[in-house]
């Protein structure tokens, strides 16, 4: 930790720990605060719930006064008129019928929009009928919307052989509702007990999901402390209206609700970045003079685990010893890179002599074989025989020159870009076949099984020469490595890519030397012949195909290398 944390964060700890006592009972404030809040939505929903009871308390004497009047008269056409008076008088009734002992309906009177659609009334077949009538008074069926139009229905009896029915028109009540505000966007709703909202064709609600407000709904608390809408969430509370079977709720956005909660939050939000500016700045005054020329070191060293022996940290930032430290750092840092560039030279020459040993060696044995005959022959003490001998064998070394020389040129130009194959369709076992011919000598006489499991008329887009190439390096390191068992060559199509596998049974190789393998002058065995550029030659190969040539291995059983080609020319 630096000296400019440890600074800050001891300024921060000595401002902050008394406001933590602050803090606490502000916490507390603003929950009481929004308490109060909830409170006020609670009171209104309240008032909304008592004058909806109120009004249908009202209606209860106004009906009954119809009632004795319509006894009293014997006409159907005057109880008609009499009903349409009382509609006339009450715009909150839609229509009003007089029903008989039984239920059905003797007189009606209706609204003239709505006079087409009530249809005659019958509830003979309400069960409850005649319980209504032994308790003579107002029964109200649940507010319900129907038709773009909220409304319930009412039954009065008035003794036992008469029943006065109704329907309300609660869609002026929803439109008054939806006028009232509670600050400025909050507003007043009915709620089924399901949570849907009861809302006219042109009112707006909240998005309310049902679900979640017909929980809260259900239970304990009147207060709603977080409703999710589909545009923001909403806060309020509930009260309801038993005689309707709603709930007046009252639901305000949780954002304007707490407003001024929110601003307190950020007044003392902004007073404690204000703190911690003033114990920034303080910090930094008191730890510049120490921390600057030790976070200096730091990035340097830093820096110089990263490889960057370039980097050097400037003396102007350090005062008395960190001066001499830094001076020193920097000659450490210069020394470094000194003994770095000195080692990569070594080890370039290192390798520039490892490779140069290796292929000088094997020119220089044929070189002086070549010599040897050259001078025996010229001596011309031989026989016939003798001198068709050292011919065959000054060939034989002439060759090893020209195979040497042409991995040499052939690494060359693979890394030049110069190899580029002619593919055409090859037939893959005409190639194998050759390479077999040439190399089953050498597999017979260490016993090993020499298999080829290739389709008839299996065809591969290759350039023939390059491929007979890369199969003689891969077949030939399977025969050379493999002191038993057996040598298996395998193809087979996938999708757009053709597979053929060179399996053996030899001595495997480790996970380190299978990542190594393909490298230029790496060989398996260092005691091994030849020069270690037969695998990265057949890669490039390969990989100048648009494939690769990849290795699976394990030591002690065996290794299978995998020759990828495309099916077509890409």
């Amino acid at each position: 930790m630096s000296i400019f944390s440890k600074l800050f964060k001891l300024f921060i700890t000595v401002v902050l720990m008394p406001l933590i006592p602050m803090a606490l009972l502000l916490v507390y404030y603003q929950n009481r605060q929004k308490d109060n809040i909830l409170q006020t939505h609670y009171n209104l929903a309240e008032m909304i719930s008592y004058d909806m009871k109120q009004s249908a308390a009202e209606l209860t004497p106004r009906l009954r006064a119809v009632a004795l009047t319509a006894e009293e008269m014997k006409s159907g056409q005057e109880i008609s008129f009499l009903l349409q008076n009382v509609l006339n008088e009450n715009e909150d009734i839609l229509f009003l019928a007089l029903l008989d002992g039984e239920g059905k309906e003797q007189s009606r009177a209706a609204r003239n929009s709505h006079a087409a659609a009530w249809e005659k009334v019958d509830l003979s077949s309400e069960e409850n009928l005649p319980l209504m009538a032994q308790t003579p008074r107002l029964y109200l069926t649940p507010l319900r919307m129907s038709g773009g139009a909220a409304g319930a229905e009412f039954i009065l009896p008035f003794g036992k052989d008469a029943f006065l029915y109704g329907v309300l028109n609660m869609s002026s009540r929803l439109e008054r509702l939806q006028q009232l505000r509670i600050g400025r966007t909050g507003q007043i709703y009915l709620a089924a007990p399901n949570g849907e909202i009861l809302l006219l064709p042109s009112q707006w609600g909240p998005e309310v999901p049902a679900g979640a407000l017909g929980k809260i709904l259900a239970g304990s608390s009147r207060f709603i402390k977080h409703v999710k809408g589909a545009q923001e969430s909403y806060v309020g509370a509930f009260a309801p209206v038993d005689i309707f079977d709603v709930y007046a709720v009252v639901l305000q956005p949780k954002e304007e609700a707490f407003r001024s909660l929110y601003f307190s939050n950020i007044v003392i939000m902004l007073f404690l970045l204000a703190i911690a500016t003033l114990a920034y700045f303080g910090a930094l005054t008191f730890s510049r003079s120490l921390g600057e020329p030790i976070a200096a070191l730091a990035d340097g060293a830093q820096e110089v685990s990263r490889g960057n022996l370039d980097h050097r940290v400037s003396e102007e930032v350090g005062w008395g010893e960190f001066q001499q430290l830094i001076a020193s750092f920097n000659k450490m840092t210069a020394d470094l890179k000194d003994y770095q560039a000195l080692q990569l030279k070594n080890q370039v020459s290192e390798m520039k002599e490892q490779v140069f040993r290796s292929v000088a060696h094997d020119l220089r044995a044929p070189l002086l074989g070549l010599q040897g005959y050259i001078y025996i022959l010229s001596s011309g003490k031989i026989t016939s025989q003798q001198r068709d001998e050292y011919l065959k064998r000054m060939a034989e070394a002439a060759q090893d020159l020209s195979s040497l020389l042409e991995d040499v040129l052939a690494v060359s130009r693979v890394e030049a870009g110069m190899t580029l194959p002619q593919r055409q369709q090859v037939e893959l076992k005409t190639v194998l076949q050759g390479v077999t011919n040439t190399l089953r000598p050498a597999a017979l006489e260490k016993g090993l099984q020499l298999e080829m499991q290739i389709p008839e008329g299996f065809c591969v887009w290759a350039d023939m020469k390059l491929l007979r190439r890369i199969l003689t390096n891969l077949i030939s390191n399977a025969v050379k490595f493999t002191s038993k068992g057996f040598v298996r060559i395998s193809a087979e199509e996938e999708d757009k890519q053709t597979f053929i596998r060179v399996q053996d049974s030899g001595v495997g190789l480790t996970a380190k030397q299978c990542e190594e393998i393909f490298d230029k002058y790496r060989q398996v065995d260092d005691k091994s012949e030849g020069y270690g550029l037969g695998l990265f030659i057949s890669r490039q190969l390969a990989r100048a195909h648009g494939g690769d040539l990849t290795v699976v291995s394990e030591t002690g059983k065996g290794s299978t290398f995998t020759l990828t080609l495309p099916k077509e020319e890409t």
